[in-house]
């Protein structure tokens, strides 16, 4: 019953997070359908359609990437701002280019190649070798065919074998190497003299013609957006719940059909001891970490509190938890230590084991083996998820009977109240803004927006909640009178004069820096004395000066010869005036250490800068035809 209803929704559960290593073939490659013709082509590359189904694939699963990775501050404003639909689209292009190209130049991948690439993904492997059964459960738990899956690794790997022969025409020379890592390393330091607006804004005199002068030049700034008054119902799924009970049938039958999601992976709850190794240290650290972490070992084994100890010695965040890193699965610890681990039994020490990130001194706590979570344990979820499911395909379902009811240029709230139903109305809102009492995001504003007046609107959601809405009034943009915004104006004003104040006088004081005079005299005529930034690189910038590049390129051409740039700088921490004090040249030897480091991390560099050139170049020379919008803000690869 109730999920014959749950299958008449197009809606499914949340994918779960696939482990790390195989997540980027789902989100490039895979996802699952929601409501829409997936049948529909959406754009066309060369004459090869790219489908409905494909674009909701990849936009879902990016999505859904976007969400884990977002989940403590996710919002639907981050689709806007990582423009998830032009992605999407664009990666879809970019992956028929690729295909494209790569048969033509005559690229092609075995059926073997694909065997051995899903061969050796540690989470398709049971006691280090591959676990067909597994295999299929984990792509089932992620909604996923082994056919659908087995398609994106062909094109990941085909996409990787044509990187790697354009990678074939990417040089590096020592020279670029040497250029690289100077301009990387090479710090300066310099003396700076900061101007803040705010210091001037009490000097700032503004007469009413200035004022009226400047609200019409920029009187656009504070243009009022068209707004609108909705009158909307709500059909909240919790409202259904009481509705409806989830059978022991049901259940059972969810239970067997989806018995992969309650497998669950071996766990062992491990606590460590890290002593960290520095990665450019002296040529005996190495040696002498090792001694340090025997020496706290001994003092584990004979019987010392192993928390305290970590508490005392560990250089890992987990020493304030006494070392304590909780139950880890497969794969989600460093494979040397993970290996360590899988030796111990319980309440052993392992010996010191090198990682990238130092020695650990690893104890094995607890073990909490492989296992099927068994039907009478998962029963009470399940319900609850059948439950919670079939009420938001209720709520859903009574909005759409109540909206195919409602006549044409009918007044929502009467007819409404004629269903013994009951309507609300919104304030006035902005495109821009929340829907007052309801939230929602741009999207749905554009929804509402879009209707005319007495227009009701489809079934929309929001935060899982279904809305019909009706607008009922609308306020078209206006431009203010003066005296409307006349305390925004003045203050809009009076910080730019200010700003420009402090310009002038920071461009001043440079002048006479220039022209000789002591820089310790102009320090003290300055609103704020001078100040001195430690060395800073490029990369690592003096947070006093806030950023900004043309300040970073100013501070690195300046020398004894030229200690004062050509001008003042503006950053978000202020005006400043800059000058030269002291540099600090590479260290040949030290480049002579890490030239094989910076030669790969300028030949990656390189190397992505030239596949991106050539699939623009690609995509210059394709016929490319897009049937719907992506974005209104453009789109990227």
């Amino acid at each position: 019953m109730l999920l014959n209803l749950m299958r008449k929704h197009a809606k499914s559960w949340l994918i779960k997070a696939l482990v790390a290593i195989i997540a980027a073939v789902f989100i490039f490659y895979f996802g699952y359908s929601f409501r829409s013709d997936s049948g529909s082509k959406v754009a066309s590359v060369n004459g090869e359609p790219i489908t409905g189904v494909d674009y909701q694939k990849t936009y879902r699963s990016m999505l859904e990437s976007l969400q884990r990775e977002y989940k403590s501050v996710w919002n639907e404003n981050l689709v806007k701002l990582f423009n998830i639909k032009g992605r999407a689209l664009e990666t879809l292009i970019g992956q028929k280019l690729v295909s494209q190209e790569a048969k033509r130049i005559g690229f092609e991948v075995t059926e073997k190649e694909i065997q051995d690439q899903i061969l050796s993904y540690p989470a398709f492997q049971t006691g280090g070798r591959f676990d067909e059964g597994r295999y299929k459960a984990l792509l089932a738990n992620n909604r996923m065919s082994p056919e659908d899956f087995e398609a994106g690794l062909e094109r990941e790997i085909l996409q990787r074998k044509i990187e790697q022969f354009l990678g074939t025409f990417v040089t590096v020379t020592e020279q670029d190497a040497l250029d690289y890592y100077t301009y990387s390393n090479e710090k300066v330091k310099l003396g700076f003299i900061e101007f803040l607006p705010e210091n001037y804004k009490g000097s700032v005199k503004i007469s009413d013609e200035a004022m009226e002068k400047y609200f019409q030049e920029s009187q656009e700034k504070y243009r009022v957006p068209e707004k609108v008054k909705a009158a909307y119902i709500l059909f909240d799924p919790k409202s259904f719940k009481e509705k409806v009970r989830a059978n022991e049938k049901d259940i059972q039958e969810y239970y067997n059909e989806n018995i992969g999601t309650f497998k669950e992976e071996k766990e062992v709850k491990v606590s460590q001891i890290l002593f960290k190794v520095a990665e450019d240290g002296p040529a005996d650290q190495d040696s002498k970490v090792r001694e340090k972490a025997e020496s706290i070992l001994n003092k584990a084994r004979k019987g010392e509190d192993f928390a305290a100890l970590a508490r005392k010695h560990s250089e890992d965040p987990s020493k304030k938890d006494g070392g304590d890193l909780g139950y880890l699965k497969p794969g989600e610890m460093v494979n040397p230590v993970e290996e360590a681990v899988s030796k111990l039994k319980k309440g052993e020490i392992s010996e010191p084991v090198k990682s990238p990130f130092g020695y650990h001194i690893v104890r094995l706590d607890d073990v909490k083996e492989a296992r099927t979570v068994p039907y009478e344990e998962a029963r009470e979820k399940i319900a609850s998820r059948l439950e919670n499911q079939a009420s938001i395909d209720l709520a859903y379902d009574r909005a759409l009977s109540f909206h195919d009811q409602v006549p044409y240029d009918t007044n929502l709230g009467q007819f409404a109240s004629e269903q013994k139903m009951s309507a609300a109305e919104s304030d006035f809102f902005s495109m821009g803004e929340p829907i007052p009492g309801i939230g929602g995001d741009r999207k749905l504003a554009e929804s509402i927006f879009s209707l005319q007046q007495g227009d009701t609107s489809e079934v929309l959601e929001v935060d899982g909640k279904f809305y019909i809405f009706q607008v009922v009034d609308r306020k078209p943009s206006a431009l203010p009178a003066l005296s409307e915004v006349r305390d925004r104006v003045k203050e809009d004003l009076v910080e730019k004069l200010a700003a420009e104040e402090a310009k002038a006088a920071a461009q001043k004081l440079l002048e006479r820096a220039k022209a000789g005079e002591e820089w310790s005299v102009l320090s003290k005529e300055a609103p704020k004395k001078a100040q001195t930034t430690e060395f800073f690189s490029r990369q690592n910038p003096a947070p006093e000066l806030g950023y900004d590049q043309a300040l970073l390129e100013a501070a690195f051409a300046l020398d004894e010869k030229k200690r004062y740039p050509d001008s003042v700088f503006e950053t978000d921490k202020g005006v400043f005036v800059i000058r030269y004090e002291a540099s600090e040249s590479i260290d040949k030897a030290k480049f002579e250490g890490e030239k094989a480091q910076y030669r790969q991390m300028l030949l990656r560099t390189r190397h992505r800068v030239l596949v991106q050139n050539w699939l623009e170049e690609l995509r210059k020379k394709a016929e490319i035809e897009v049937l719907i919008p992506a974005s209104k803000e453009g789109t990227e690869f």
